[in-house]
């Protein structure tokens, strides 16, 4: 690759790492190609780039961007899982990978901007994903008013069913 091609590569690189919200850092040593490939597709689903690239290119990118704080932890062959929408997406498919290959490591990442070691990514890796939270705050949101229907609605059926008892009684 000459010098051209490189710069090439780490142009590309740094405006990925710009516009990415998470990006998470795997050793992926030992598996085998089709392991990788069913991996990327797994990834790609879910709107998450996995990518392979020499660590000097990578730190090079690297700066000036979110994921800056990647640079020192790139030692060793890396693949780099990088999110531009569910920031909590390559770290739950990664771990979920993990789990079901011993080979796997995540080695860390950044998440909106914010360094996290392995530890760190686990914890991320077991929130519930962003169309989730969504469900859950938009739940919260309705559920009040709900119960306001309920308790506003409470005295008319008491009234009814008043009215019914004396009917019943009447008849």
């Amino acid at each position: 690759m000459d010098r051209t091609e490189k710069q090439a590569v780490v142009d590309k690189l740094h405006e990925r790492f710009s516009r990415s919200r998470a990006a998470v850092l795997a050793d992926y040593r030992g598996l085998t190609v089709e392991e990788v490939t069913g991996l990327r597709k797994k990834l790609r689903d879910s709107g998450v780039d996995l990518k392979v690239v020499k660590n000097t290119l990578a730190r090079r990118a690297a700066q000036g961007t979110p994921a800056e704080g990647l640079a020192a932890h790139l030692r060793g062959p890396m693949a780099i899982a990088l999110s531009y929408g569910d920031p909590v997406a390559p770290a739950r498919l990664l771990a979920e990978f993990a789990k079901g290959q011993e080979k796997v490591k995540i080695m860390g990442g950044v998440v909106e901007g914010v360094f996290l070691d392995a530890a760190g990514i686990r914890r991320v890796a077991e929130l519930p994903g962003l169309n989730a939270l969504r469900g859950k705050i938009a739940g919260l949101l309705s559920a009040p008013a709900g119960r306001l229907v309920g308790v506003l609605a409470a005295p008319g059926g008491q009234v009814a069913r008043v009215l019914k008892a004396r009917a019943e009684a009447g008849s």
